[in-house]
């Protein structure tokens, strides 16, 4: 019994097919005249529910397509929005080394920080310059804030700085008035909540230094200029070595947030530091 069910509904759908066949044949069959009045009345009827779904299904994708653009164009907007305040503290970073090169006046190569020099090792960096742009050891490495520490190791394209932290870092110090010489190094984390702080030491015992003095560079020995900022005096060091005192310095300059520097590549001895106005950190 189902198999007769079945045999008629294939020939039925046979028919179907064969009869809509005949209609398209007599359809190109006709003139131009009665064709299109009668397709156009087809479209108005038979086809009417038909044309309504594939503008449905147009409309749908459209929308889709718009909806994906819109969630695309969302989701740029708020990783744009995560990244604006890094790409703001960026900007401000570049400006200030553009003015940095200004104040220098000549004699400095820009740099990028790549990453630290070895894993274990947080206390130096690598930059991309190298010999080929005329770094040499020793070279004085800054950035917008002051200094940052000194070139250790050439190679042809990149270099390792040692930064200020680490604990071979030594530079001649003095007050930005002049007022008082001694020796900066690192004092490892010595500060609140184990925050890293400088140590000036070799001053006189006799002498004083107060809290918030900026300390810069003293330019002795012709390594590193003169009056470049290395941080603010915090108060006294714990540990007095017999004539001399001992003062904690708050660096300016912070590896952690420094993407780009400024290497002096001055010759040993000449006065990079003249001219070289730093600005004013405060205390």
């Amino acid at each position: 019994m189902a198999l007769e069910a079945d045999r008629y509904g294939s020939r039925a759908d046979t028919l179907l097919f064969l009869a809509c066949v005949s209609l398209s044949l007599v359809a190109m069959a006709l003139p131009p005249a009665w064709r299109d009045p009668l397709a156009g009345l087809l479209r108005r009827s038979v086809l009417a529910p038909f044309l309504g779904l594939q503008e449905q299904s147009t409309q749908f994708q459209t929308s889709r397509a718009r909806f994906v653009e819109l969630e695309r164009q969302r989701d740029s907007a708020a990783l744009a929005a995560t990244f604006l305040p890094a790409l703001r503290a960026e900007n401000e970073r570049l400006r200030g080394l553009l003015g940095l090169g200004e104040r220098l006046g000549g004699g400095y190569v820009p740099a990028e920080v790549l990453h630290q020099a070895e894993p274990t090792s947080p206390l130096m960096l690598v930059i991309r310059a190298g010999r080929r742009q005329g770094v040499r050891p020793l070279a004085p490495v800054v950035s917008p804030e002051g200094l940052l520490g000194t070139v250790n190791v050439v190679e042809g394209a990149t270099s390792t700085v040692v930064t200020w932290a680490h604990p071979d870092f030594r530079a001649s110090a003095m007050a930005a008035d002049g007022s008082v010489y001694g020796i900066i190094a690192s004092a490892g984390g010595t500060g609140p909540g184990g925050m890293w702080l400088l140590e000036l030491r070799g001053v006189p015992y006799r002498e004083s230094v107060a809290a918030g003095t900026v300390i810069v560079t003293a330019g002795l020995g012709g390594v590193i200029p003169r009056g470049i900022p290395i941080g603010v005096v915090t108060g006294t060091a714990a540990v007095e070595r017999g004539w001399e005192r001992s003062y904690l310095v708050r660096p300016l300059a912070q590896p952690a947030g420094v993407g780009h520097v400024i290497v002096l590549v001055v010759p040993p001895g000449a006065d990079a530091g003249r001219g070289f106005a730093p600005r004013n950190p405060g205390p």
